[in-house]
């Protein structure tokens, strides 16, 4: 049998369709911001906090989770972090207060951490062979983008037959479906002698004082800013800032006709050109180096942001960026959890790469924060925009000096991720 062939494991099979349920209901959420709005009256800035608190409690409890998997298993914490999901979710629909929602968005990111990239992403590297490891990191990611795409038009088809409160009830329900695909998680590849030997502690602390680890961990930052922006306040910014839809062209012909149908369909777009992007991502991550290829997608970002930014916002510049920004868009993903697994082994991979993912969670909520902040105080995006370019030139930087090779040489340590 080929190595192409083992990659299809029934483990990256269930992983994915975890990954996808996971995401499809978190990428709804700014579905809900308008009826949630008008039903109460409140003001755009108490739901967008909603949803960077979500943020960062996922990024919260990422690590714990990925701890929680190496200590108890891999799936109790996937069944502890459905029914948080589900159990927020379901709460969520009868918050009539902004303080009320914001707490319990708490627990939904909680939920989202136990059923995410941090304990699906562990459990694909430790099945996956070396040879094949980036690549079906890549297409697990690409499983999440895929969510992407079906949950936001899943969300406006419920709302246009039940009440928002109903669609988080329902989208409670269909959280539980993860728990379907379990039974397909076992049998992955056991941890070295060496690995066991070594205690989470000690990995840790080796992690933390390393220069590398932290370079990754302050890299990371950058993409979840940029991706909690644009998912928050890309439509908003498209409808606001983007110049008329011609009644008469392509666009038209197909639906869209108004600035607002093209914000929407430009999360849409990203999410489909990022389903290609993360597995030619994982691809290249076979192939070359992890630091160099992390440091390629950051700079195509910046320059594709800047560029963005300096010209008249059209349909037609709206929807190249979309389609570029999309083929970027999670490809960090597999290539940040594989540099991670090869560089300190895949025992701890969960926590290790849950603690480098929280970096990437503050940078959610800031992205999401400042997003509505500056534009309360300034009337547009722009500022909040060129924050981005500017971290992620930041991040294009700080991969250069990592040093891409295992930590200790230990027997049984992974050769490639």
């Amino acid at each position: 049998m080929s190595s192409q062939a083992r990659i299809f494991t029934p483990i990256l099979i269930g992983g994915c369709f975890i990954l996808l349920i996971n995401f499809s209901l978190r990428a709804s959420f700014g579905v809900f911001q308008i009826p949630i709005g008008e039903e109460f009256g409140w003001p755009r800035a108490e739901f967008s906090l909603a949803i960077a608190i979500q943020n960062l409690a996922w990024g919260i409890g990422q690590p714990i989770f990925g701890a929680f998997a190496e200590r108890w298993g891999d799936r109790q914490a996937i069944i502890l972090g459905a029914f948080l999901y589900a159990a927020g979710l379901v709460l969520t629909a009868f918050a009539t207060t902004p303080a009320t929602m914001q707490l319990l968005e708490v627990i939904v990111g909680f939920g989202v951490a136990g059923t995410g990239f941090g304990v699906i992403l562990a459990v694909v590297g430790r099945a996956a062979s070396d040879e094949n490891r980036s690549l079906a990191l890549g297409i697990a990611t690409a499983a999440g983008s895929a969510g992407q795409v079906i949950g936001a038009p899943l969300a406006e088809i419920l709302l246009g037959f039940y009440t928002w409160q109903m669609v988080f009830i329902i989208f409670g329900g269909l959280v539980l479906l993860c728990l379907l695909f379990l039974p397909m998680l076992g049998g992955g590849k056991p941890a070295t002698r060496s690995e066991l030997e070594e205690s989470l502690g000690s990995v840790l602390r080796r992690a933390f004082r390393d220069p590398t680890y932290l370079m990754i961990f302050a890299g990371f930052f950058s993409c979840g800013y940029q991706l909690a922006f644009i998912t928050a306040h890309f439509p908003a910014m498209i409808t606001e800032m983007c110049g008329p839809i011609n009644p008469l062209g392509t666009l038209a012909s197909i639906g869209i006709t108004t600035t607002s149908a093209l914000g929407a369909a430009a999360i849409s777009l990203i999410g489909l050109a990022n389903m290609a992007g993360a597995i030619f991502a994982g691809w290249l991550g076979k192939r070359y180096s992890k630091k160099y290829l992390l440091a390629g997608i950051y700079t195509l970002r910046t320059i594709a942001a800047a560029a963005f930014i300096l010209t008249p916002i059209t349909p037609a510049t709206v929807i190249i960026f979309s389609v570029v920004m999309g083929g970027l868009w999670l490809a960090t993903v597999p290539l940040t959890s594989g540099l991670v697994a090869y560089i300190y082994g895949l025992r701890y991979m969960g926590t290790l790469y849950g603690f480098v993912f929280l970096s990437h969670q503050i940078g959610s909520f800031l992205g999401v924060w400042l997003g509505g902040t500056l534009y309360d105080r300034f009337g547009d995006y722009t500022l909040v925009w060129w924050v981005g370019v500017g971290v992620g030139a930041f991040s294009a930087l700080i991969h250069l000096p990592i040093r891409e090779a295992p930590s200790r040489l230990q027997p049984g340590s992974p050769a490639a991720a």
